[in-house]
């Protein structure tokens, strides 16, 4: 599949994949208003999901940089950091975004902020020591292409409804050790709907959490193919993620709820592990060498 086919065949997955997310919401919502016979339960939580999806739409650039302790980069510390955006965002017909460093050994790189105009590029100082010149491009090249696909927005209503669901969730579970629920003689029928509305609820939080990993990992072919076709020059990317996932150094400040933003997982990877499937199955990243073979055709 060539990297034109790839993109298209990874949006129209991707964007089943947000459908299927509010899908989760929506019948998690139903479950418990259901369960407890106020249909306003329902209401509320899609009022309260929308409403903290709005937060993260406006906020949500601020927050990943407190919480990763970016500074900005300015042009004269960061030379090559700054020029490659620059030219690259030209050439991608992008606003240069604003620029940020985290001071940590471990190569790695994302991009936050809510559009177009209101974009952050942070790399850490590990990277900019690591790459050349061209694989940096590739890097930059991978992230612009994280925002001109929405990527940053779309992942980041993911890592919002994922949270919700679980939140939803647990306060379902804690309220059911209580007591409550329907009160009324309900038949057989309604009893079998009550323990499915139990069991889907309480499985509710793996399926949302595997649906954000699968948003996170397509989207990172996609930007790795937008951003090959912005540089010309593929080899330069997969150059760079083969260093990057060499070095395999987990992040000094790293956190779950931003590392699918990342170019490569921030907390490093197990060698050898028994485990090795589960972990990829809950990893926020496809395998670089899986990635490194879409770039290269092979």
């Amino acid at each position: 599949m060539d990297l034109y086919a790839q993109r298209s065949s990874n949006i129209r997955r991707t964007w089943a994949l947000i459908l299927g997310f509010l899908v989760v919401v929506i019948a998690v919502g139903y479950a418990v208003s259901y369960y407890y016979g106020n249909p306003l339960i329902l209401y509320g939580a899609i009022f309260v999901a929308f409403a903290t999806n709005f937060y993260a739409y406006w906020e949500s650039d601020k927050l990943v940089l407190s919480m990763s302790h970016a500074r900005p980069a300015s042009r004269e510390e960061f030379f090559d950091l700054y020029t490659v955006t620059e030219n690259l965002a030209i050439t991608a017909g992008l606003p240069k975004p604003k620029l940020y460093v985290i001071d940590d050994p471990a190569p790695n790189a994302f991009a936050t902020g809510r559009d177009e105009a209101h974009a952050v590029v942070c790399a850490t100082t590990g990277l900019l020591a690591l790459l050349t010149r061209s694989e940096l491009e590739g890097v930059i090249a991978h992230e612009l292409s994280h925002i001109k696909n929405r990527d940053i927005l779309l992942m980041t209503v993911a890592v919002v409804l994922a949270g919700f669901i679980a939140i939803v969730a647990d306060i379902f579970l804690r309220m059911s050790f209580l007591g409550g629920g329907r009160t009324s003689d309900n038949k057989q029928g309604n009893a079998i709907l009550m323990v499915l509305a139990v069991v889907g609820i309480i499985l509710a939080p793996v399926a949302a959490k595997l649906i954000q990993l699968a948003v996170s990992r397509r989207r990172e072919f996609l930007a790795d193919a937008s951003g090959a076709l912005l540089t010309r020059y593929p080899e330069g990317l997969a150059s760079a993620l083969q260093k990057i996932s060499a070095a395999n150094l987990p992040m000094q400040t790293k956190s779950h709820a931003t590392a699918h933003l990342f170019i490569d997982e921030p907390f490093g990877k197990a060698e050898g592990s028994k485990l090795a499937w589960l972990e990829n199955m809950f990893a926020t990243h496809p395998p670089i060498e899986e990635r490194v073979k879409a770039l290269l055709g092979k």
